[in-house]
C-alpha cells in the first residue's frame, strides 16, 4: 500500500494516529474522518461489510461521494479505519492482578468486540492491522496480563497471536452456527449417521456419537453454544503458559 501522506505510511495508518490533518477547505467542511467511519460502521452493524461502499456512506451524511474521497482515499481505507474504531474496548479495561484472571479478562475484551461487530472478521488481518491504535492498544493491554511471567518478548507475542487465534476462531464457529439456525439433522438422520459411523471404521468417534455427542439432531434445538469450548481452549492456552512459567520458576 502506497505512501500518500508524506508520512512514509499508508494513509489509514495515518489517519487512525492522528498524523493527517483533515480538509480545512472544500464544501464538506462539515464532514470528519470520525463522522465517516461511525457512518460506516452504522451501516456495517445494519447490513453487513458488503453493504459498504463509500456511495452508501456519502448518503447516509447527506453529502456526495466525490466529498468523502477529500477525507479517505476509498473503501479498503475506510474498511481498515472502521476495524480499528470497533476494536477500541482496551481504553476501558481494567486487568485484574492475577495474570490468569488478566488473560481471560482480555481474551473476553476481545470476543466482546468481535461479537459486537462481526463484520470485523471478514478484513484480512495483516502487518496493516496490528499497527492500527486500537490493536496497539490491545496488544499492550496483552503483555501487560503477561508481564508477570519469564517469558521472552517473542514468546510473550506469541502467546497473545494464540489467544486472539482462539477467540477468533471460536467467535466465527458461533456465528456459523447461528446462521444454520439449528441442527441440520433430524433424530432419524442422526440415527442414520450413527449406523454408518461404525466402531469399526471410527472407534473413537462411533463411540461419542453414541453416547449423543458430535452432531446435534431435533426441532426445537436451539444453535449450540460454544461457551464451553472456548473456556476449554482457553483453559488449555493458560494451562500451557502456567506450566512453561513454572518450569522457569516464574509462576
Amino acid at each position: 500500500m502506497a505512501d500518500t501522506t508524506g508520512t512514509g505510511l499508508p494513509q489509514a495508518l495515518a489517519i487512525a494516529w492522528g498524523l493527517q490533518e483533515e480538509p480545512q477547505r472544500g464544501p464538506a467542511r462539515g464532514l470528519t474522518h470520525a463522522r465517516i467511519v461511525a457512518a460506516a460502521i452504522e451501516i456495517a452493524d445494519a447490513e453487513g461489510l458488503g453493504a459498504v461502499t463509500m456511495q452508501a456512506v456519502a448518503k447516509s451524511l447527506g453529502f456526495t461521494t466525490m466529498s468523502l474521497y477529500r477525507y479517505v482515499s476509498g473503501k479498503e481505507d475506510l474498511v481498515r479505519l472502521m476495524q480499528d474504531a470497533a476494536l477500541t474496548s482496551a481504553d476501558t479495561v481494567e486487568l485484574p492482578d492475577d495474570w490468569r484472571e488478566a488473560l481471560r479478562t482480555w481474551a473476553g475484551m476481545i470476543r466482546d468486540a468481535y461479537r459486537a461487530h462481526p463484520w470485523v472478521l471478514e478484513i484480512p488481518r495483516g502487518q496493516l492491522s496490528v499497527l492500527m491504535p486500537a490493536s496497539v492498544r490491545a496488544a499492550d493491554l496483552g503483555l501487560a496480563a503477561l508481564s508477570g511471567l519469564d517469558l521472552a518478548d517473542d514468546e510473550k507475542i506469541a502467546a497473545i497471536l494464540l489467544i486472539s487465534q482462539h477467540v477468533v476462531s471460536m467467535v466465527e464457529l458461533e456465528r456459523s452456527l447461528a446462521a444454520e439456525g439449528g441442527p441440520v439433522v433430524t433424530p432419524e438422520g442422526a440415527e442414520a449417521l450413527r449406523e454408518v459411523v461404525t466402531a469399526e471404521r471410527y472407534p473413537h468417534l462411533a463411540p461419542v456419537m453414541t453416547r449423543g455427542g458430535y452432531i446435534a439432531a431435533g426441532e426445537g434445538v436451539e444453535p449450540e453454544s460454544v461457551d464451553d469450548e472456548y473456556e476449554f481452549g482457553l483453559d488449555m492456552l493458560i494451562a500451557g503458559l502456567e506450566s512453561l512459567a513454572r518450569r522457569r520458576g516464574a509462576a
